[in-house]
């Protein structure tokens, strides 16, 4: 069905990265998303909170098109990733098109994924041969960078199952990073770690931030992860963003009650 409402592309002095523009996502009688609006600016370091139900990871899975869109339309640098244009509207996206738009978008997940019989080189360069049909040495020596960033570069001929939890988080991440995406999703990256090592991945981030430039999701259980590494936090409730600011006005001066009710009861019970 076409789609006349929403923008061709958006224009104008600053586009934002990402842009959801009323976007809604329901299964069956449940309203996982409702209407959403959210802009996330270029290099801008997002992290959203919220119980559990309030449409965090949705966000990412249908910015990843692991989810379609009900109602609404998600941009990706000013174009249309969940439509394409068609006879001067938006119809539903291709599985061409999806796929096309996705390559600007690398997400890490919270139990790693990586490929089990691969090395860790091998794991860092199968995307970049394949999808994007990079010579395999040129693929490598992205690799052997990559690695050398998140202090693996000792590393490469090991297998996942080899590396602690803290090194395979990193793996990930840099098997992310080897598609050159514009934009990097985290799901819950810490939350399957052990509290020693979760600092190593979190000056990994910190160090994309530095030498990348990446706009950032990141969907976490963890508040002081989230107040350390976010330029912005968005407390999702109900499918909606019920409060956002920085981290030291969210969670020092909070004004949502639903906001209040949460911080309270998250930060209590750590």
């Amino acid at each position: 069905m076409e789609n006349k409402k929403f923008p061709l592309e958006l224009t104008g002095p600053e586009i934002p990265m990402v842009r959801f523009d009323r976007v809604s996502k329901r299964y069956g009688d449940l309203t996982v998303l409702d209407a959403l609006d959210l802009d996330v600016r270029a290099n801008e370091m997002v992290a959203i909170i919220g119980p559990s139900g309030s449409g965090k990871t949705t966000v990412l899975r249908m910015l990843m098109a692991l989810e379609l869109v009900d109602e609404g339309v998600i941009y990706v640098d000013g174009t249309p990733m969940t439509h394409m244009p068609k006879n001067g509207g938006l119809v539903r996206a291709s599985k061409s098109y999806l796929r096309k738009m996705r390559e600007n978008i690398g997400m890490v997940f919270q139990h790693f994924n990586l490929f089990p019989h691969m090395t860790v080189l091998e794991n860092c360069i199968e995307g970049p041969v394949q999808v994007l049909g990079m010579r395999k040495d040129e693929a490598e020596q992205r690799a052997l960078d990559l690695l050398d960033m998140v202090g693996l570069a000792d590393k490469i001929d090991q297998y996942p199952a080899r590396l602690s939890g803290g090194q395979q988080q990193r793996v990930a991440i840099a098997r992310a990073l080897a598609m050159r995406p514009k934009i990097m999703l985290f799901d819950e990256v810490t939350s399957a770690l052990d509290p020693e090592v979760i600092g190593e991945v979190t000056q990994v981030i910190r160090k994309l931030n530095d030498k990348h430039d990446l706009t950032m999701l990141m969907v976490t259980h963890q508040m002081g992860f989230a107040r350390e590494i976010a330029d912005r936090v968005c407390f999702f409730c109900e499918g909606k963003i019920a409060e956002q600011g920085p981290p030291e006005q969210l969670f020092d001066n909070p004004q949502n009650e639903r906001t209040i009710a949460f911080l309270s009861a998250v930060l209590d019970a750590g």
